[in-house]
């Protein structure tokens, strides 16, 4: 009888396979939501009679709430266990995806879109935990590159079946399609998942989370409002300032902590602090392609939503092909080679991005996309195995946080950072609708385009450097289940 089946308390036969796919239906949704509700907005306004700048904090909201409170819940997890933290949050998320997609005002849409990133968190962070424990390390490069491949897919169906949806279908299904598949998600979980028992000895560091949850938010908000406001302008300073100061009175409450959210003794590891830090840079750079790129494409070479999101789907599926096997070539060579020379193809293609024209077929965007793709899928894998295997095993809830925060993070501050580059070339009323060009526009909206993208290039050389940092001997690992054992197939 394996580990997990002693867990759950019974001998039926449960594979560290099946918890992977458990997980990976579980988590599927949330990168999806990430990715296919902006294709929406413009039918969302219309329907709701709202503004668009409004109605833009429908995505901006799911993503702050994530970033905000994931490692909250990472650390939840190592105390009352992951299977727990993750069964709550898939029976929420299924919850507020009902009442998302039954919302009669925008602000119902919010505020539901909201709760919907809170529980999406919970999901998202524990997802590693559980696929670390579940599968030895000498395979864990291997799982971990599966389950990137079905956040690759969750990205890559985002902006095409939100394309395929606006046209064909009322927006509410957007949100409405979560619930059978969280339905049966949580049925599935409730079975597959094994148990981890609750640690009474442990307990939840109340006052870091509540000055983690400001830093974050005021920081996030900074890089996603500042430039509506002017970077510089009195309010958005004073939003920065305020972060700053939540962010040293974390570090002060952690450090004075008997049992702290966020062991700060983890960053004295040079591999686990790097690796982290990669993972940021590499969602910063992707989520800056993934801004600019739909500018370009419908406002320059007038393209449809629909074929948006068809050339959009090009990174994403090269990176959902390539992480499985650099995930298991990994576990045998080592992690170091595919980090470092993955974000050196990233930034090569970002690079090839910036010498884009106004007269680029498709081919040309696409095979650039592929470029980035290979990259980010040579990357993802190696680099989250680098990460959750830098920890002891009683961390592995507040690492998995940590990566999923890297992420989610990384998106805002990519946004954040092509969106400042862009709109300091382009005028942002040519940002809003391509009607809006006017003599001149063009140019100087090709000039923030290619900036952007070479920021974006700067960010994936930053990351390849930093991954090299990384580099070096991994302490051995904690024996997992299956370890002593041939594991169950």
């Amino acid at each position: 009888m394996t580990e997990a089946n002693a867990q759950r308390g019974h001998t039926l036969p449960v594979s560290k396979w099946q918890v992977l796919a458990a997980v990976m239906l579980g988590t599927f949704m949330m990168p999806l939501d990430a990715s296919i509700v902006n294709t929406v907005l413009p039918a969302i306004t219309d329907v709701l009679h709202t503004d668009i700048s409004i109605a833009q904090w429908a995505p901006t909201v799911y993503l702050l709430t994530i970033c905000c409170l994931i490692l909250l819940w990472g650390r939840l997890g190592d105390v009352v266990g992951y299977r727990r933290v993750f069964l709550t949050g898939l029976a929420a998320f299924t919850l507020t995806s009902m009442l998302c997609g039954l919302s009669q005002s925008i602000w119902m849409l919010i505020l539901f879109r909201a709760l919907q990133g809170l529980s999406a968190s919970m999901v998202m962070a524990v997802g590693f935990a559980i696929i670390t424990s579940a599968f030895p390390a000498r395979e864990r490069g291997k799982a971990l590159g599966i389950y990137a491949t079905g956040i690759a897919i969750a990205l890559a169906l985002g902006p095409t079946l939100g394309g395929l949806i606006a046209q064909n279908l009322s927006w509410r299904y957007v949100f409405i399609i979560n619930v059978p598949i969280g339905i049966a998600s949580l049925l599935w979980g409730t079975r597959i998942i094994p148990r981890s028992g609750s640690k009474p000895a442990q307990r939840l560091d109340w006052a870091g989370a509540v000055t983690a949850l400001f830093f974050l938010l005021a920081v996030l908000v900074y890089a996603n409002r500042g430039q509506d406001w002017g970077w510089s302008s009195p309010l958005a300073l004073g939003v920065l300032a305020a972060g700053m100061a939540f962010g040293a009175l974390f570090i002060q409450v952690e450090r004075s902590s008997a049992q702290p959210m966020l062991n700060l003794s983890l960053f004295a590891n040079r591999v686990f602090s790097f690796a982290s830090l990669s993972s940021l840079l590499n969602f910063m750079a992707m989520y800056a392609l993934v801004f600019v790129t739909p500018f370009y494409l419908m406002f320059v070479l007038h393209y449809d939503v629909f074929k948006v999101g068809l050339v959009m789907a090009a990174s994403p599926v090269i990176t959902l092909c390539v992480a499985p096997f650099t995930g298991a070539a990994s576990d045998r060579f080592g992690t170091r080679f595919f980090a470092i020379f993955g974000m050196s193809i990233s930034a090569v293609g970002m690079f090839l991005l910036a010498n884009l024209t106004t007269s680029a077929s498709a081919f040309d965007v696409a095979w650039r996309l592929s470029v980035i793709g290979l990259g980010s899928g040579m990357f993802q894998s190696p680099n989250n195995s680098t990460v959750m295997g830098s920890v002891p095993v009683q961390h592995l809830g507040i690492a998995s946080g940590l990566l999923a925060a890297m992420r989610n993070v990384g998106m805002v501050l990519g946004i954040g950072v092509a969106g400042a580059v862009l709109y300091a070339q382009a005028p942002v009323s040519a940002t809003s609708a391509p009607g809006a060009f006017g003599p001149g526009d063009i140019a100087r909206f090709m000039t923030g385009v290619r900036w952007a993208y070479i920021a974006g290039g700067a960010l994936a050389a930053t990351a390849a450097l930093t991954s090299l940092l990384a580099a070096g001997k991994l302490r051995k690992p904690d024996r997992r289940p299956g370890d002593e054992t041939t594991p169950a197939s």
